[in-house]
């Protein structure tokens, strides 16, 4: 790890009144948005480092667990109440009604994960310009594909899942080599994970299991080559994973002190990652070698998850603490 001491965020964002449970970029634009667990939902500008709208868009008793932007300036917010919500950001922020409300039925904690289906298919006819996303269904061991844009579902993947518990976290992604179709890796309450292709939707790649503890966190790189995965135990899981052979391998452990990761993001340039951690603490390391870089510290509370902007310059973290931290470091070569 360097030597030299870790930076101090750049800016604090208050205006939350309870634990922020998720935060994320827009692609293109200086806007950021947090979720809440009380249900508000908050557009940041991240050059101004100021609050441009704030709305309450899942009931307070249920809050929000998962907000993901796309490019066509939409933004999509699940909540603990069983929904998940389409938005249109206008120039104020956000659309006073959603586009559209999907009843999913699923009450947990699993963050949603979303694929822009300009390019994805899920199946044969699929119409372009679909907007994927994959939950942890209303059988909390079952992953369901959903269209939000016609608040349709569109698919299981089950195996014999319902023997590892609940699904806690799961990442959609687009390999290459997979002409256009998603794919969808999974991690459970028994530490296991499992990688599926959504042309068999009924038969895994492969199931491994590389935690002892509920896998709490997954993220896919650029490539779709590999990822990393957080769970409740003490290590940091960085693998590989071929989807025309199904092949998923650890390329190496990462051991921590205290254990428990909430959350993952991999910068965009492929060359680091960040960790949200359960003692407060955002974690920076060399994605190709798995080394330590910084260990960012100002909350006061849980991390709850971790956001690199879309030009890489810019890490946002958020936690129980009510506030975002804004972090400069390590900045991409263009």
């Amino acid at each position: 790890m360097s030597k030299r001491p870790p930076p101090d965020p750049v800016s604090i964002l208050r205006g939350h009144r309870a634990s922020i449970t998720d935060v994320c970029f827009h692609p293109s634009k200086y806007i950021l948005f947090t979720g809440s667990a009380d249900g508000e939902l908050r557009v940041w500008d991240t050059l101004q480092h100021r609050t441009i709208s704030s709305s309450w868009v899942h009931s307070a008793a249920h809050g929000i667990i998962s907000v993901v932007a796309n490019d066509e300036n939409r933004v999509i917010t699940q909540g603990r109440d069983g929904t998940i919500k389409y938005w249109d950001i206008e120039e104020g922020g956000l659309s006073r009604n959603p586009l559209a409300t999907i009843k999913t039925n699923s009450y947990h904690f699993c963050k949603l994960s979303s694929l822009n289906g300009t390019h994805a298919k899920i199946q044969e006819s699929d119409v372009k310009g679909s907007n994927y996303v994959a939950i942890a269904g209303e059988d909390l061991s079952v992953v369901e594909i959903w269209d939000v844009n016609n608040a349709k579902k569109l698919m299981k993947l089950h195996d014999n899942t319902k023997s590892r518990g609940m699904c806690m976290a799961v990442r959609a992604f687009l390999p290459s080599e997979s002409q256009g179709y998603a794919n969808v890796v999974s991690g459970y309450e028994d530490g296991s994970m499992v990688l599926w292709d959504l042309r068999n939707p009924s038969l895994p790649l492969s199931c491994v299991k590389f935690h002892s503890e509920p896998v709490l966190s997954l993220y896919v790189d650029e490539s779709c080559g590999g990822g990393i995965s957080g769970s409740a135990d003490e290590k940091i899981v960085m693998f590989t994973m071929d989807v025309s052979t199904g092949a998923c391998l650890v390329r190496k452990e990462i051991v921590l002190e205290r254990n428990g990761i909430a959350g993952i993001s991999i910068r965009g340039d492929g060359k680091i990652f960040a960790t949200a951690g359960w003692d407060h603490r955002v974690r920076v390391f060399d994605y190709r070698r798995g080394n330590a870089l910084a260990v960012l510290k100002y909350h006061h509370g849980i991390c709850n998850a971790v956001s690199f902007s879309g030009s890489g310059k810019m890490l946002a973290s958020s936690s129980e603490d009510a506030t975002v931290a804004l972090w400069e470091l390590y900045p991409p070569k263009n």
